[in-house]
């Protein structure tokens, strides 16, 4: 159910990304998609969904087109503590083996933040 790369075969330049804003719906996923695009581009990207309780089609797309980002630029993109509801919602669309890892992390509180993996 998770994805077949652990933390020693990561690249090391990935960043984690903690996500810290509680709902990643319609009208709030296109500035998480702008911020981890950006950083696709050039380097690879662990997205820590741990904080987030609720998650629309929205943001399931804006999931989807971070890992095609990541694809495209040749770099890895997970997700990493997904909650339950999230981790529901990709197992009922098949996106938890594409998209989950089982790297731990700690998350802070609220808001968006970027902080380097040390892998």
């Amino acid at each position: 159910m998770y994805s077949n790369f652990a933390p020693s075969t990561l690249p090391p330049s990935t960043i984690r990304f903690v996500c810290r804003q509680t709902e990643l719906v319609r009208g709030v996923e296109q500035a998480l998609v702008d911020e981890v695009a950006a950083l696709l581009r050039t380097t690879s990207v662990l997205l820590d969904l741990e904080r987030v309780e609720r998650i629309d089609a929205a943001g399931i797309a804006a999931l989807i087109r971070l890992y095609r980002i990541a694809t495209e630029c040749e770099n890895l993109f997970t997700v990493t503590h997904p909650s339950r509801h999230v981790k529901e919602l990709l197992e009922l669309v098949g996106l938890e083996d594409v998209l989950s890892s089982h790297i731990a992390s700690e998350a802070p509180q609220s808001g968006f933040s970027c902080t380097p993996f040390a892998a």
